[in-house]
Formats: C-alpha cells, sequence, structure tokens
C-alpha cells in the first residue's frame, strides 16, 4: 500500500509540539493528505485542552483515519479513544511516556502531569489496532512500563532497540520505519474492511 492510499494520517505531537526536524514533521511532510494537530496556544500541559485539540483536528475529516503519535500525543490519544467514537483503523504509538516516575529535568513533574489531569493513564483495550514502538533507552519510560501499557492497550508491542526518545535529540529527524508501520496499519485497515 502506497503512502497515497492510506486512510487520512493525522499527526499527533507530544508536548514539545511541532519541531521542524522531527520524524513526524517529515512523515507528514511525505503523505499529501496528513494533517498535524496544531500547537496549543494555551493551556498546553491541559490533558482536556490536548484531547479537544485532536477532537477538533479530526471533526472535519470524512473518512476514516490512522493516528500517528509520539510521546505525550500517544497519551493524548488513548485518552481521546476513552471519550470519544469515530472510524480509527489504526495508530502507531511510539515511545509513550511514563508520567508516574518522574521525568528528566525540564519536563513536568508528575505532580504537575496530575494537576493538569494527565493521571491515571487509561489502560483499557483500544477500540482501534495499534502498535507500540518501544525504545530500551528512552529517558522518558522504562521498556517494561511500556510493554505494560501495549498489553493494557492490546496493542502489538515493537521493541526498536537503543532509540533514546526517539526525537532528534536522540539522532531521529527522519525515521523511516514510521512509514513502514503506517502502511502496515493501512493494509491492515483494508484487510479488515474487505
Amino acid at each position: 500500500m502506497s503512502l497515497s492510499t492510506l486512510p487520512t494520517v493525522v499527526i499527533v505531537p507530544g508536548l514539545r509540539d511541532h519541531v521542524p526536524d522531527h520524524w513526524q514533521t517529515v512523515l507528514a511532510d511525505r503523505i499529501a493528505d496528513a494533517r498535524t494537530v496544531p500547537p496549543l496556544e494555551k493551556d498546553r500541559l491541559s490533558r482536556d485542552a490536548q484531547v479537544a485539540a485532536l477532537d477538533e483536528a479530526l471533526s472535519d475529516i470524512s473518512g476514516p483515519v490512522l493516528l500517528v503519535a509520539h510521546s505525550a500525543g500517544v497519551m493524548t490519544t488513548v485518552h481521546w479513544a476513552q471519550r470519544h467514537r469515530r472510524p480509527v483503523k489504526g495508530a502507531l504509538l511510539a515511545t509513550p511516556p511514563d508520567f508516574v516516575t518522574p521525568l528528566p529535568d525540564g519536563y513536568p513533574t508528575p505532580e504537575v502531569l496530575r494537576e493538569n489531569g494527565w493521571m491515571p493513564t487509561p489502560r483499557t483495550p483500544l477500540p482501534f489496532p495499534s502498535i507500540v514502538a518501544a525504545s530500551t533507552n528512552d529517558p522518558l519510560a522504562d521498556v517494561d512500563h511500556v510493554a505494560g501499557l501495549a498489553r493494557a492497550w492490546g496493542s502489538r508491542l515493537v521493541d526498536l532497540g537503543p532509540v533514546g526518545h526517539l526525537n532528534p535529540a536522540s539522532g531521529y529527524g527522519e525515521w523511516s520505519r514510521a512509514q513502514e508501520f503506517v502502511r502496515e496499519l493501512g493494509r491492515a485497515s483494508s484487510d479488515m474492511s474487505a
């Protein structure tokens, strides 16, 4: 399946929003009709505001979608899935963080994340197929924690090896496997509808 025949791809960035050389930005540039959840002007740390922004980005898409989420965008996606129902053909959920364990300096504390509605992390099965891409040396989450989330969500877990947080700081501007996973989810959704 080519990238041009996919359902609408919607990019769900993390809390640090849009980074020009991030793999999600590169992927969005390669897919003709891809959409990206726009950055928030205010309430950036609010779970409700992030979920509402994702829902708004999906509201004017008439057909099925594939979600491509990274970091806190994964958490936005799973919180959104608990509240909303619409045709989602699949989701790539890359390097979800562990919001309970203190994150490195420069990131919100667990207390700030709790105050902004991010906890508890949903642990119910997602209503669509999903792939969780996990790093073995992610500074934002232990791989065992991520594996537990994948099990709870009913996601296929893919061990990426030592890729850090899969962001430009870890050396990932372009990430070609993202295209591979998006195609796989697109094929799986086509197979299920046939």
